[in-house]
């Protein structure tokens, strides 16, 4: 039996649901500006559907094209904006908790399915979860994954396994990393019924092959796809490429360092419980797909977040109903304990009612700071009112965001720094067959130290055969090719 509760807590999971909703909409929506990774997909999304540059042809970086397209729909229909997709992103990840709310009711009981929704709608927002980051691949590889899962539980017959491996196959097509994800669920379909994983892998596959066919008849080369998704990215000079040091201290900080021990004693109590061995194997199959990335990425915890969800649901439930534990306390204490500890809306929401006064020469006198994402909006907005449309524009360094509002295009693919080989040698051709009209340098010691010799010595001595200095812009330098004809 149940312990007796109010039923405003414990059978109402819609509106808890929508309230989850609104408060990660209220910490995605404080920024007014694109976040590095959103500039990213929103430059190579506006190629695509403005000027018909495919993915890898118009610009790099490894992630689906399922993605930019997202990116490139919210720049067509509403200019640079970041609303579009945290919205788009915050109803994907508000359907993901609905699914773990069924998941949870489907193998327990509705406390436990209360317990889980409130722990995993709370720990999205987590700053070592990267909390306001509801745009990202992530979010929608994890929210198909749940689904998936939803299906493996509840389906009655051969088309529920044949969907559950379609919406598995949209998880890959978001995020290869979603692979893990679903070697766990067919490992659970093995084990219960091999005909199950036979039909649950097909329908994997055949998700898998449409989103091929597709990005084949869009002009994406499934070879560009494959290296700069995957290969490129485990090569010297990659995001992954760091010493032991580094990632000892990275797993260590985002393990143990961070709100997710809250989640661990539950864990180990689900494990004292020995009941449902999926949600075991999927969370070793996660565990393993992050350390094989090995950056420890906080958006890459995402993929933990639902399975140790269920798992403390699952013990928190099992404690209230063997020991008599008064529920309401208990979720009081989730609540308290679990609310997320986000400074970064506070500020945001302090910049949007008190607007930072940034004059155009900030950041121009020595120490030279660092342009932040604010300051690079404006740089980004103040090249797009002093070059004409159809001239490139060059941003040297981590210019994603400077790229974006700019409204620019870059003349190389590489239009943000990646330091890999193949990376550095289509940098260098790109710079020497087609100069852009102006090019921007950033002043910080940042951009000396995380930008490779090499590349830097190349810009400069481009700058000084071709260009000439104008200004100083909020921390960056502006040249112009010389005689480029009248400026704007």
């Amino acid at each position: 039996m149940l312990p007796k509760v109010s039923k405003r807590l414990l059978l109402r999971p819609l509106p808890l649901i929508l309230f989850f909703g609104i408060l990660q909409l209220s910490v995605a929506l404080l920024s007014d500006h694109l976040s590095f990774d959103e500039a990213m997909w929103h430059y190579i999304g506006r190629n695509w559907f403005r000027h018909g540059l495919v993915p890898y042809a118009g610009g790099v970086d490894n992630k689906s094209p399922i993605i930019f397209a997202l990116f490139g729909l919210s720049d067509k229909f509403f200019g640079v904006n970041c609303w579009f997709p945290r919205v788009v992103g915050t109803a994907c990840q508000s359907a993901g908790i609905y699914y773990v709310y069924r998941i949870a009711r489907r193998i327990a009981n509705e406390s436990a399915a209360i317990f889980s929704i409130t722990i995993y709608g709370l720990s999205v927002l987590w700053k070592s979860a990267d909390g306001a980051a509801v745009s990202f691949t992530e979010t929608y590889a994890v929210t198909c994954i749940i689904i998936s899962y939803y299906y493996y539980i509840d389906g009655r017959g051969r088309d529920d396994f044949f969907i559950s491996g379609l919406i598995a196959g949209l998880g890959f097509g978001f995020r290869i990393s979603a692979f893990f994800g679903i070697a766990a669920i067919f490992m659970s379909y093995y084990l219960r019924n091999k005909s199950s994983a036979i039909l649950f892998l097909s329908g994997v596959v055949c998700c898998v092959m449409v989103i091929a066919a597709v990005f084949v008849a869009a002009g994406i080369d499934l070879h560009d796809l494959l290296t700069y998704s995957v290969t490129d990215n485990f090569s010297s000079g990659s995001v992954t490429d760091h010493n032991l040091a580094w990632h000892v201290t990275s797993f260590m900080n985002a393990f143990f360092y961070s709100e997710f021990i809250m989640l661990y004693p539950f864990v180990l109590v689900f494990f004292f419980i020995k009941k449902h061995n999926f949600l075991t194997f999927w969370l070793i199959s996660e565990c393993i797909g992050i350390c094989t990335i090995g950056t420890f990425a906080t958006t890459h915890l995402k993929d933990l977040l639902p399975v140790m969800s269920l798992m403390n649901g699952l013990s928190l439930s099992f404690l209230v109903e063997n020991y008599k534990l008064p529920l309401r306390p208990i979720l009081i204490i989730i609540w308290i304990t679990y609310f997320p500890k986000l400074l970064n809306p506070l500020i945001n929401a302090r910049h949007l009612i008190f607007p930072e006064s940034a004059t155009a020469t900030i950041g121009c006198e020595p120490p030279y700071p660092p342009a932040n994402d604010n300051l690079k909006k404006k740089m980004g907005l103040w090249i797009k009112s002093h070059t004409y449309v159809q001239e490139p524009v060059f941003v040297a360094g981590y210019g994603a965001i400077v790229q974006a509002y700019s409204e620019r295009q870059s003349p190389t693919v590489y239009f943000n720094v990646t330091q890999t080989a193949t990376a550095k040698r289509r940098l260098f051709a790109d710079l020497a067959n087609s100069k852009p009209a102006m090019v921007v340098i950033p002043l910080s010691d940042d951009y000396a130290s995380s930008v490779d010799d090499d590349i830097r010595n190349a810009i400069d001595s481009l700058v000084t055969r071709n260009y000439s200095y104008t200004n100083c812009m909020f921390s960056y330098a502006v040249y112009r090719l010389k005689k480029p004809g009248p400026w704007p």
